[in-house]
């Protein structure tokens, strides 16, 4: 190579690197199932990142060695307030990268139990460096057959961990009783109605059927809108009544709903962002996730894509191209005390569509979503 080439080689941004996030509650087999997975060949050029909660790790022992491509993270639960470890994690990945210490195609971050996987996501997402070096390519969360119904149900952040997932991982379903394994499944589809739901048992948990699931296909370097957005899921799962059981206010996933908002006539790029930052700003901590395609009304023939998790938003990718014959713009939500109908009529707003009829001005301050009346109000 020339000593121009190695010079245009170095001013050209390298490929982003595809991130995995693995996560699931306490006890679901995690590590068991990155055992397994690294021990594949597609996995071979994969750095890991192991997060520690206390002061003595532990899971990393349980690990088979992968060489010099891991990093254990000690300093706790990767939350809001510790995710500097991940970032210093992760730039030290980089820099061994860069300087040719090691060499990896691929990061696997496996978090503890206890994580809300929002955080993580938001580091990958929105750090100014990372985000031009790493692309997330999903999120598989593993869930235990046996206690995944009481972990659903006592805590939140399992909830939060099927609500994000891009694949589910089933464990321990060989030990579990038939009928508890079915419930448990319907939980998580009425959850998580897009994600795929793989059976590590029967060996569906294979690295092909986990990674890769993001947006960009790896062997033709577009993106598979389609297939990352999967809005008919969504809409098969309202047309089955996924969510229109008994409401209990003490049930962690009853508080979480998915759909998807449409629109058929191309939105002014003002309008998309004076509704996203509105969203955010309103109701940034009940967004547990939200992905889509827009038909912008200033770029004709070439859509944007959109994601956020909670009040982050991805910086927005413009396509060369609408991935099919479908040119509506489409808005894909899983929310946590976000009704549907508070972002369909926000949403209906900002497109200036005639609202449907609504309840009285008492109604409607009896909901605590709906800012309404006073000088804090941002929702009129």
């Amino acid at each position: 190579m020339s000593e121009s080439d190695r010079s245009a080689a170095r001013r050209t941004p390298p490929v982003p690197i595809p991130l995995t996030l693995l996560t699931g509650f306490l006890g679901a087999g995690k590590t068991t199932l990155l055992n397994r997975l690294l021990e594949d060949p597609a996995l071979a050029d994969t750095a890991v990142i192991i997060n520690e909660f206390g002061e003595v790790s532990l899971d990393h022992l349980l690990v088979d060695y992968v060489g010099d491509n891991m990093v254990v993270l000690q300093s706790g639960c990767l939350c809001c307030t510790l995710r500097g470890d991940l970032v210093d994690g992760l730039e030290k990945l980089l820099r061994d990268l860069d300087n040719g210490r090691i060499k990896f195609s691929r990061v696997l971050l496996e978090t503890t139990g206890l994580a809300d996987p929002a955080p993580v996501l938001h580091t990958a997402m929105a750090h100014p460096y990372l985000v031009k070096r790493f692309r997330l390519d999903g999120v598989v969360t593993v869930v235990d057959a046996i206690n995944g119904e009481g972990a659903l149900d006592a805590h939140p952040e399992a909830v939060k961990q099927v609500a994000v997932a891009d694949r589910i991982v089933l464990s321990k379903t060989d030990l579990a009783d038939a009928e508890v394994t079915q419930h448990l499944l319907d939980r998580l589809r009425a959850l998580n109605p897009a994600a795929v739901v793989l059976d590590a048992a029967k060996g569906e948990a294979t690295a092909e059927r986990l990674v890769n699931c993001g947006l960009y296909d790896p062997a033709h370097k577009i993106p598979d809108v389609k297939k990352w957005l999967a809005a008919e899921a969504y809409a098969d799962a309202h047309s089955h009544g996924h969510h229109h059981h008994h409401h209990d206010v003490n049930r962690h996933d009853d508080h979480i709903v998915s759909f998807v908002l449409t629109a058929n006539k191309p939105i002014p790029a003002g309008t998309l962002d004076m509704f996203l930052e509105l969203l955010r700003a309103t109701y940034g901590a009940n967004l547990l996730r939200m992905k889509g395609i827009v038909d912008v009304a200033e770029m004709p023939g070439t859509p944007v894509v959109v994601h956020g998790v909670q009040h982050i938003f991805h910086p927005t990718a413009q396509l060369e191209r609408w991935p099919d014959d479908d040119r509506r713009t489409r808005l894909v939500f899983i929310t946590k005390d976000l009704p549907e109908r508070t972002v369909r009529e926000l949403f209906d707003a900002f497109l200036g569509a005639a609202a449907p009829d609504r309840p009285d001005r008492a109604a409607l301050t009896d909901n605590p979503l709906i800012p309404f009346g006073g000088s804090d109000s941002r929702v009129r």
